[in-house]
């Protein structure tokens, strides 16, 4: 599957008016986010919970307290809603944005090509609740399946010509300094583009149970004080110890690149 994805700072379990530019993990006051298919009345409801490999659309409702979709949403990031697909081995990880039709129903194209067992996350802030929470689902894609071990352990990795560097360690329970540097063709990238209000998206997933955070960089374009790469810089929160994988989204040239890194987190 492509590392290329479209994605969304870390979203407080706070109301949205107060919610903080930097780290704290969804579902950082209680559970992990991610972790739940129904949360605080919100249920995410896949129309189909077997896939066939290969190209194909996902749709799916998030339905209220009273068990309808919920039309209302307030946008995170420039979206309503960010679904994240990964299988559960840490790779293939897209970050997509669903459209919602006049029933409430989601809809999206999503590539698929190796059986095996997926996470499908949904980021939203549903009005009537005011604040964000991270629904979870499993997608199981039917076929010949041999699991695979989590990518080793790295701090660099390298996409269609561009290197992403990582500086910073994690911490459980810690909100820690992670900072991702880009260069292209060795050269350090000075004119990186917004995507979704940031300079860059950073996904982090623990292995074993796929406990969610996402968070977004310090700063955002246009404050006249964030400098538009190499560094992007975050502060990131997980859970607990642990191996994690980190998926950076970032824009350049008109295109979105995801890089990919794997570290383990100490007490």
């Amino acid at each position: 599957m492509s590392n290329t994805t479209h994605t969304s700072q870390t979203h407080a379990h706070t109301p949205l008016a107060h919610a903080p530019r930097t780290a704290d993990a969804h579902g950082g006051h209680g559970a992990p986010g991610g972790l739940q298919i129904s949360q605080d009345g919100h249920t995410l409801d896949l129309d189909a919970a077997i896939a066939k490999p290969g190209e194909q659309e996902l749709r799916f409702r998030i339905l209220g307290p009273d068990g309808r979709p919920v039309h209302a949403f307030t946008p995170i990031h420039d979206r309503e809603l960010h679904l994240i697909v990964v299988r559960r081995e840490l790779t293939g990880f897209q970050h997509v944005h669903p459209e919602r039709d006049a029933d409430g129903t989601w809809s999206v194209r999503l590539d698929l090509p190796a059986a095996g067992a997926y996470r499908v996350f949904a980021d939203i802030a549903p009005e009537a609740l005011g604040r964000t929470i991270t629904l979870g689902a499993d997608l199981a894609v039917a076929g010949p399946y041999a699991p695979e071990p989590v990518p080793a352990a790295s701090r660099s990795f390298d996409v269609d010509g561009y290197t992403v560097t990582l500086d910073g360690d994690l911490v459980a329970g810690e909100a820690r300094e992670v900072t991702l540097t880009v260069a292209r063709d060795g050269v350090p990238v000075t004119d990186l583009q917004p995507y979704l209000a940031a300079y860059g998206h950073l996904v982090v997933l623990r292995a074993g149970d796929l406990a969610y955070v996402h968070v977004h960089p310090d700063g955002e374009p246009g404050d006249g004080v964030t400098a538009a790469g190499p560094r992007i810089a975050f502060h990131a929160a997980v859970p607990g110890p642990g191996t994690y994988r980190l998926f950076l989204d970032f824009k350049h040239g008109d295109a979105v690149r995801t890089a990919a890194f794997t570290l383990t987190a100490g007490r």
